[in-house]
């Protein structure tokens, strides 16, 4: 299959920002971590809520203090920060000053992938972000050592993360790859595979959006053991217990090997938790037990295949926390990178389906050669 691996990249090869716009954007950059904590308070203190419901008319810093409770001081210190950053607007009316919620605020407050994003910075990523450049070093994920000694990746951890943690960690994930499955699911069971294997099921949404989807078909998830665990509770809540069932086990671990002949494989936002040499890996055991006839989907959103540049940002950014909480190894990779990893194992790319979901994600579809 021909392949245009870059048709989205010319907003990346070339800047048209003037001097002193980029002297601004510098700062941003410099006190960012200041920047974030101070909208992490407005929005936690309740003050970005009481802005916005004020309306267009906004609402001056005294009656603020007195719906909030927060001191005077607080409420200008971190009002007067989110002005500057232009998330609040500031309007002077008979020589009094009224707040009011711009459009940056607006998505902070609002909108659903910037709030996912958020919460999941700070939850996950924002203390362990400070041991990036050890992570870098050291290709480990030192940053994840605030949840503890004992992992080597976040996903050993995961079942024993806070509830407040492990919400945003799942919230997170699930976000990125729910929205895409609408679209997916018809691709998947045009050929009406009886035999699916969802590698990296997880809680079993995919699973169970199958058995809804596709009344014949039998699902098998391939995940670690605390994970299929979860995924065993919730196909039972469903009411598929005898049409989902697991396989537990290291997929990276030479012992493990897969059940054979499956109709079609599926794995959703999994392989970039890998690095490109463990990505081979894992499609060289998917070869080892495909059939000729066994359709390959890959659902991955690709940071250069993205519609809208603070899409790609966002991907550009969870390739850092995967850098320091993750597994120290893997990011949010480009087309063609992840399309190589994968016919080095022995795959050929059929189809390639872009921007489903919200226009962020990419199904692609493998065969063996």
């Amino acid at each position: 299959m021909k392949r245009n691996s870059d048709f989205s990249l010319e907003k990346f090869s070339t800047e048209k920002i003037h001097a002193v716009d980029a002297k601004f954007e510098a700062q941003k950059i410099a006190f960012a971590p200041l920047a974030f904590q101070a909208i992490r308070a407005l929005l936690d203190l309740g003050i970005m809520k009481a802005i916005s419901d004020s309306g267009e008319d906004g609402i001056t810093v005294d009656e603020l203090v007195k719906k909030t409770g927060v001191s005077e001081y607080g409420v200008k210190v971190l009002t007067e920060m989110a002005v500057g950053m232009h998330v609040l607007l500031l309007k002077n009316k008979n020589k009094t000053e009224y707040l009011s919620l711009g459009k940056i605020g607006w998505f902070l407050l609002e909108d659903n992938l910037t709030k996912v994003n958020f919460n999941f910075t700070n939850d996950i990523c924002y203390k362990g972000a400070f041991d990036l450049t050890d992570s870098i070093k050291n290709s480990k994920p030192e940053g994840l050592k605030v949840f503890g000694d004992q992992w080597t990746t976040v996903y050993e951890a995961l079942s024993t993360l806070p509830p407040k943690e492990k919400k945003s960690w799942f919230e997170f994930d699930h976000f990125y790859s729910d929205i895409a499955f609408p679209e997916a699911l018809p691709i998947v069971y045009k050929n009406k595979p009886k035999k699916l294997f969802d590698i990296g099921g997880n809680t079993a949404k995919w699973a169970i959006a199958s058995c809804r989807f596709d009344p014949d078909v039998k699902v098998t998830i391939v995940d670690l053991p605390g994970q299929t665990a979860v995924a065993e509770k919730n196909a039972e809540e469903a009411g598929f217990k005898d049409r989902i069932t697991t396989f537990a086990g290291n997929i990276l671990a030479d012992s493990t090997v897969l059940p054979p002949e499956p109709d079609a494989v599926w794995m959703s936002q999994f392989l970039d938790c890998f690095s490109l040499h463990q990505i081979t890996k894992i499609l060289k055991k998917v070869h080892s037990v495909a059939t000729d006839k066994t359709d390959v989907y890959v659902l991955e959103p690709l940071w250069d295949k993205q519609k809208f540049e603070a899409e790609s940002y966002s991907l550009q950014a969870t390739s850092l926390y995967f850098t320091c909480i993750a597994n120290g190894n893997s990011k949010m990779y480009r087309y063609e990178e992840l399309v190589n990893a994968i016919e080095e194992a022995g795959f050929e790319l059929k189809t390639a389906h872009h921007n489903l979901g919200s226009n962020c994600y990419s199904l692609l579809v493998f065969r063996k050669k």
